[in-house]
């Protein structure tokens, strides 16, 4: 299954959460329903007055679970920071010296430019002993991924490596936007059961019998309607178990899956699940709010086998080593009891603990190696060609595979130790990634550099210039990956900043036309991930159009990109037309290039993006047929591409040695 087919997947189960949370509001609705009528005892009352009463007691209840639902999404709009903090995480800081601290930061720097997507908050949840994780947010560019204690103290590397890369398998897949929807469903069905309790107390603090006319005593139909109301909330509760387990199941077997496809081995990832097996903190959580993000964990949040939103334990280990034995568990309980492990001295026994001292390289080294990591491939020259096919491009995007994991780690180790403590601290992260903005065309930087003084002020501008300078040896193939490092400490900066750092962005763009289509696209890039991580798109769906639609902007594209890969004008026209064949095939277009060059897409991306999936494959194929019409890819156009597919949200792993990774 590709990515695309995954992003089909999803859409399916959006529409069978849709289905499932309409029929728990039926079933609530119909057991308040009938509670009503008998507490009010308007069985005896005039027919149409008992259909008025249905219909205000329907509607009342429909509207306060849509309420308190919609209500709860509101409050998950600050993205997926705003979930860990809110189950006690804290944010792990970006020049962390704390040896554990910073391999899981390593590990999650490594994971996300093997991924392709921005490098996402990390959080640790500091009060909880178990072993767990999970990954939220609307989309990459906003997304956190949080860990437990114990699993940052029990798991070792190789270990964590796996969780980290379970959990950018749920970033990548699109499964985030369905668990934080899920989450907001949730509590609009579990709301009633906190009317209902506090109802019922109410009604027995008011006596649980009222004077009547007649007899002098009955019934408080205020404390009925609580009883109601929370036998109507566990119905919801029960509701939403199975809703979460329609939803999650199937997903962790794929994310576990993908984990191993991300790493090329089992041992990681099976090793965490026999942890979790084995130690008596298992994977449950302490905190209170566990069972509303139950779905979106690495592992089980409690002890329960009722509508498990996980598969069983040892099912999911035997999918990964099918001759594994579950009373293995039972054995690594046993010696576990006394010794608990350690994921550091593992790492030590395994030769994966860092070879130097935990802290940053010193300025102008690169980041010290990690023992019994492979050292990543070296870096493609400038004048490099490599040969593709669209079809083998497309089976890599958001499908990350061993390759370009160490390939990532590589990265890491050839951007100067410097630049990485720029990127990584949040007072110089401004100016280093407008210097990333600059052009290297003399001319055009100029023109960057007045604008930017201008509406920005000389100090940002002169700033900006001296990190372009100091940039200015970068290979290509490190500039991105160093941008999206930027990604951590820029949101730790008061939004107003960020608005200002955009629109900066924004100025560096429009500067003059002059601007190459592939600092164009990186700056653009850059820009809509900074607009996504401070205004998360919460909208159910967001792929509705078709090709149709987007005929006019993915033309603009692929004429824009064969313009720009061809000095003749006939050989651009033949990979216009090739990429065309591709998108359409059987229709014709003529090649017209837009006038105003790259800053004709402006308009194109927000329909480009908004394609289905299917529509969206085809689009990426056909801009790979356009960048290698002539069968092979310079390492530019390699980065165009991942700088393309990053803004249509098709992540593509880095270029690793002599192909795609």
């Amino acid at each position: 299954m590709n990515f695309f087919e995954r992003q089909r997947q999803v859409r399916r189960l959006s529409t069978r959460l849709v289905l499932l949370f309409v029929l728990a509001v039926v079933g609530i609705v119909v057991v308040v329903n009938v509670a009503a009528v008998f507490a009010f005892n308007a069985a005896s009352a005039d027919p149409g007055q008992l259909a008025a009463f249905v219909v205000a007691v329907t509607v009342a209840t429909v509207a306060a679970i849509g309420l308190a639902a919609l209500v709860r999404t509101l409050t998950l709009r600050g993205g997926g920071g705003k979930v860990a903090r809110e189950l006690g995480g804290v944010p792990v800081p970006t020049d962390t010296t704390d040896p554990e601290l910073r391999r899981l930061r390593n590990v999650v720097e490594e994971m996300a430019l093997a991924s392709g997507v921005p490098v996402p908050e990390v959080y640790l949840l500091p009060e909880e002993t178990a072993i767990n994780a999970f990954a939220a947010g609307w989309g990459p560019s906003d997304a956190a991924v949080a860990v437990t204690r114990g699993a940052l103290q029990r798991l070792n590397r190789d270990e964590l490596q796996g969780v980290i890369a379970h959990e950018f398998a749920h970033v990548v897949n699109g499964d985030m936007r369905l668990n934080i929807r899920l989450m907001g469903l949730l509590f609009g069905i579990l709301f009633l059961t906190v009317i209902g309790r506090g109802m019922s107390r109410f009604g027995l603090l008011g006596g649980g019998r009222q004077r009547s006319n007649n007899s002098g005593g009955g019934i408080n139909p205020l404390m009925l309607v609580g009883l109601a109301l929370l036998v109507a909330g566990y119905v919801g509760v029960l509701a939403g178990r199975l809703i979460q387990a329609s939803v999650s199941r199937q997903r962790e077997y794929l994310a576990d899956a993908s984990a191993v496809q991300y790493t090329r081995q089992t041992r990681g990832i099976a090793g965490a699940l026999k942890k979790i097996g084995g130690l008596s903190d298992g994977s449950e959580l302490k905190s209170p709010k566990r069972d509303e993000v139950g779905h979106m964990l690495f592992g089980e949040a409690a002890r329960t086998s009722w509508f498990a939103t996980h598969p069983p334990l040892a099912d999911r280990i035997r999918a990964l080593e099918p001759s594994f034995d579950p009373a293995e568990l039972r054995q690594l309980s046993q010696r576990w009891a006394a010794a608990p492990p350690s994921g550091r001295q593992e790492d030590i026994a395994l030769g994966l603990a860092p070879t130097a001292a935990p802290g940053q390289p010193a300025p102008g080294q690169a980041a010290p190696p990690v023992a019994g990591r492979p050292a990543g491939p070296g870096l493609p020259a400038h004048d490099a060609r490599v040969r593709v096919a669209p079809a083998e491009v497309l089976g890599r995007v958001a499908a990350p595979t061993e390759t370009a994991y160490t390939h990532a780690a590589a990265i890491l180790d050839r951007i100067p130790g410097h630049l990485l403590d720029r990127a990584r601290n949040r007072d110089s992260a401004v100016p280093l990634l407008l210097g990333l903005l600059l052009s290297v065309e003399p001319a055009v930087r100029q023109h960057q550099y007045a604008a930017l003084a201008d509406r920005h002020g000389p100090a940002l501008a002169d700033a900006a210039l001296r990190e372009s300078d100091a940039l200015a040896e970068l290979h290509p193939t490190l500039r991105l990956p160093l941008a999206e490092l930027t990604f951590p400490a820029l949101r730790a900066r008061p939004a107003a900043e960020l608005e200002s750092l955009m629109a900066a962005v924004f100025t560096l763009i429009h500067a003059d036309g002059a601007i190459d289509v592939t600092e164009y696209c990186l700056s653009r890039l850059l820009l809509a991930e900074l607009q996504e991580s401070l205004r998360p798109d919460s909208r159910w769906r967001t792929d509705r159009r078709t090709l149709t639609d987007a005929r006019s902007a993915a033309s603009f594209l692929l004429a824009t990109l064969a313009q720009v890969g061809h000095a003749d004008q006939a050989a651009a026209d033949r990979a216009f037309q090739a990429g065309v064949a591709t998108l359409l095939p059987g229709a014709t277009l003529p090649y017209a290039p837009p006038e105003n060059g790259v800053l004709a897409l402006e308009t194109a991306w927000p329909v480009l993006d908004g394609l289905r999936p299917a529509d969206k494959e085809r689009l990426v194929a056909a801009v790979v047929a356009v960048i290698s019409h002539d069968g092979t890819m310079t390492v530019p156009e390699i980065e165009l591409l991942r700088t393309i597919c990053g803004l249509l949200h098709c992540p593509l792993p880095p270029m690793a040695g002599h192909g795609l990774g």
